[in-house]
């Protein structure tokens, strides 16, 4: 386990891996979206051995949502086989960065040196797909912007390259 003085991304072992947890109530549309852009921005940025995504809600349903499945086959992501899951605090407790999607009263120990932040999202369930669209287009953003944090471009330019 880390303490308060570690960076996000190091530990005292010397891994440099980014644990990034995204999570919600029921795991069903926003922090799937989020976990398919996470993926996604992953592997566009070439950082597969550097970045570990976990996913997960603290009281799940049992599928995701369909508006949301649809809306993300429409930018050519394929969700319709993934299961909401659960995701502990203990496991969340071991990241770098958790993101809320605005549906929770999640407490992790500072001392953990998580950085924790809540992305206040409308939920999806129940929306039509015109909203569901604007809540991806946050999604993918809010991904993109985290990602930014962490990842230097240069670098992730070589890995490319």
């Amino acid at each position: 386990m880390s303490d308060e003085t570690d960076a996000p991304g190091t530990d005292p072992s010397g891994d440099d891996t980014v644990r990034i947890a995204l999570m919600c109530v029921q795991n069903a549309g926003r922090s799937q979206m989020a976990t398919a852009f996470a993926e996604r921005e992953r592997d566009r940025r070439g950082l597969g051995d550097r970045v570990e995504i976990l996913t997960g809600g603290t009281d799940p349903a049992d599928e995701v949502h369909p508006v949301v499945v649809d809306a993300m086959a429409e930018v050519g992501i394929d969700i319709s086989d993934r299961e909401p899951r659960a995701i502990t605090t203990e496991e969340m407790a071991t990241c770098d960065y958790v993101a809320t999607m605005g549906c929770s009263t999640l407490e992790l120990d500072p001392a953990a040196g998580v950085d924790v932040r809540d992305w206040a999202l409308d939920d999806p369930h129940g929306q039509d797909l015109d909203a569901v669209r604007e809540i991806r287009a946050t999604v993918e953003s809010n991904v993109v912007a985290l990602f930014d944090e962490f990842s230097d471009p240069a670098d992730d330019q070589q890995s490319q390259g």
